[in-house]
């Protein structure tokens, strides 16, 4: 950030009075500019056995296969947003949605929020940042061709859950290690 958005003078990176962190501060009108993580939301698509995967047709990661999700919007709830994503990623309109998995991603600024869900009959289609969808059983997975990995550790977990019979509600963490290397931690 260069240049307050309030009265578009130029802001410094300082600590403010009582806080213990940079923030861009503007000298001339006194605002503090926080910066704090997105929220992105999805949903795994449950359907007879399957999983409904979309190809992405916009960066990042064009042309690999993701869970639909987003960013959150203001003014909608972390579920709606969810369900929003489904319908604009894979024209698919979710039912019995349950919370499934919150992945904290500090390196992308994200917490990413996942929730279990049933298409209304089944039904879901390309949507308009979608090339396609499919309905896929776990062993047709495309794991090499999988744009993230969130949507690779939140498959992990539902198909361990699925087999096991019962489905938690789990928590992790996804760190980028000094070496570049991604960290996957689970809390729970």
């Amino acid at each position: 950030m260069n240049f307050c958005s309030s009265c578009g003078e130029k802001v410094t990176l300082v600590v403010p009075e009582g806080d213990n962190r940079l923030r861009h501060v503007c000298a001339s009108c006194g605002d503090i500019h926080y910066q704090n993580p997105k929220i992105v939301t999805g949903c795994i698509p449950e359907w007879e056995n399957n999983i409904l995967l979309c190809r992405r047709a916009i960066e990042p990661q064009s042309g690999l296969w993701t869970l639909p999700a987003g960013f959150m919007e203001n003014q909608e709830t972390n579920l709606e947003g969810a369900a929003r994503e489904a319908q604009e990623e894979a024209n698919a309109d979710m039912r019995e949605m349950k919370l499934f998995s919150i992945f904290s991603i500090p390196h992308r600024n994200q917490i990413y929020t996942m929730y279990r869900g049933v298409p209304h009959e089944g039904k879901a289609s390309a949507g308009e940042e979608t090339l396609e969808v499919a309905m896929v059983r776990e062993e047709d997975i495309p794991w090499n061709e999988l744009a993230f990995p969130v949507v690779i550790e939140n498959l992990k977990l539902y198909f361990e859950d699925r087999r096991r019979g019962e489905f938690g509600i789990h928590y992790g963490e996804i760190v980028k290690q000094d070496d570049g290397e991604l960290k996957v931690t689970m809390i729970s």
